[in-house]
């Protein structure tokens, strides 16, 4: 009997197999010549090299100090690192064999020229949205793009996650293809912003929380996430900001990288301004679409009466750590902090940013905060001429002392709990 039950459960397990093999099968796309660069209009390629930027494509498919588009880019998942691949025109390591109706499939439904499966650390599940006349243009400039040679490393998941044919098991469960399909009730402003945020720029690929198997929680869009170890705040009515973002001060931090009532940009959302939104090729009416699709969503405009009394409130705390001799932790934050990000008013500079107005003072944990020390940021990690020191010479009861004093005198919100074993463990993974 034992025999029988076994053996029923080996023909079964093989039947899934096979089923799940025979489901994935998808068909290759016969390789093309590298299509003359002359089969392509300026006017197309001007318009999918704004798309790239807006899309930050650059961000993923260029590793550090090497060449634009020819991959090599690191991808942290929970899963193990996903190298961007290299998509310049090279005929043997790139695109350049690629079709357009094969980069349109890859786009829109992950797979690849030879008809594999792309893992959805490419997010196909949002440039399935993009209309046609997108796609080609994205296609027409990534074609005119010098060619590099350049191969992708291999990526480093484990067996069985780095088997391609599982992937349409993944897209049973979460992926739906699909056009952006315009809210009619909306402006013709908010439907680009929806459509640029929602498939172009994938802002919901950080900011919407994942489940365990690495897809959208779609329940919960863009009520936070963890990225590189970085809190992505929420981008909804459940942002931790003290002042709501409104169109006029998202649009300057998307465009700049700083906003006088919000702070400066860090982490992983550097090079999605820096290196994308921040770019002139990308028009100020997309970057103003994008911020007004958002303000919206954070209800800003029933929330920005609060405004004026939260900015001055927080300005009377700014000098808070200047003449407080006896408290130790006030004198901590004014040998460290203070000469910085001291504002008189009567609003806070972009070069000094307030901290009473930053949610990584607001946010429910003391991570990006923790960061941001330990870290500090270079000229070319932050918002444009802003610079602050590393400081991991500082001990982590030190930095709990610092994120704890800070919290009690720069928000109305209950302790942080925890935070010198939380330091602790951020200082260990950054080594």
């Amino acid at each position: 009997m034992m025999r029988r039950i076994a053996l029923a459960a080996l023909v079964i397990g093989l039947l899934g197999v096979a089923s799940m093999w025979l489901v994935s099968l998808r068909p290759a796309i016969a390789a093309v010549q590298p299509p003359p660069l002359e089969n392509f209009a300026a006017a197309t390629v001007a318009r999918g090299q704004a798309l790239a930027a807006a899309g930050h494509c650059a961000s993923c498919h260029t590793k550090a100090g090497g060449a634009a588009y020819a991959g090599g880019y690191a991808v942290n998942t929970p899963f193990g690192l996903i190298y961007g691949t290299n998509i310049t025109p090279d005929a043997e390591t790139g695109i350049g064999r690629w079709s357009q109706a094969a980069f349109a499939r890859a786009m829109r439904e992950g797979v690849g020229r030879d008809g594999s499966h792309l893992f959805p650390a490419f997010p196909y599940y949002a440039y399935t949205k993009l209309s046609d006349e997108d796609i080609a243009a994205l296609y027409a400039y990534l074609m005119t793009r010098p060619p590099v040679a350049a191969t992708t490393p291999a990526n480093t998941l484990p067996f069985p996650l780095k088997i391609r044919a599982f992937q349409a098991g993944w897209k049973m469960l979460f992926f739906r293809s699909g056009r952006f399909q315009p809210d009619a009730s909306k402006s013709a402003e908010w439907n680009r912003g929806a459509y640029l945020a929602e498939g172009l720029a994938d802002c919901s690929g950080c900011h919407t929380p994942r489940n365990s198997l690495g897809a959208e929680r779609t329940r919960y869009p863009y009520a936070g996430n963890i990225i590189d170890g970085w809190i992505a705040p929420a981008l909804n009515s459940s942002n931790p900001s003290p002042i709501p973002w409104t169109e006029d001060e998202l649009f300057t931090y998307l465009r700049t990288g700083a906003s006088k009532l919000h702070g400066a940009t860090g982490a992983t959302m550097t090079s999605v301004i820096r290196d994308s939104l921040e770019l002139p090729i990308v028009p100020d009416s997309d970057v103003r679409a994008i911020a007004v699709y958002f303000s919206e969503m954070d209800n800003a405009g029933v929330r920005g009466a609060s405004i004026e009394a939260t900015t001055r409130n927080a300005l009377a705390t700014s000098h808070l750590g200047s003449e407080q001799e006896n408290d130790d932790d006030a004198n901590l934050y004014a040998s460290a902090c203070i000469s910085c990000h001291y504002n008189r008013g009567p609003i806070p500079l972009p070069a000094r940013p307030e901290l009473s107005l930053n949610s990584a003072l607001t946010l429910s944990e003391p991570t990006n905060f923790i960061q941001a020390v330990l870290r500090g940021f270079g000229s070319a990690e932050g918002a444009p001429g802003l610079v602050m020191p590393a400081y991991s010479s500082l001990s982590d009861v030190q930095i709990a002392r610092l994120a704890l004093y800070l919290r009690r005198t720069r928000t109305n919100l209950p302790p942080w709990t925890d935070v010198e074993s939380k330091v602790a463990r951020i200082r260990r993974e950054l080594r």
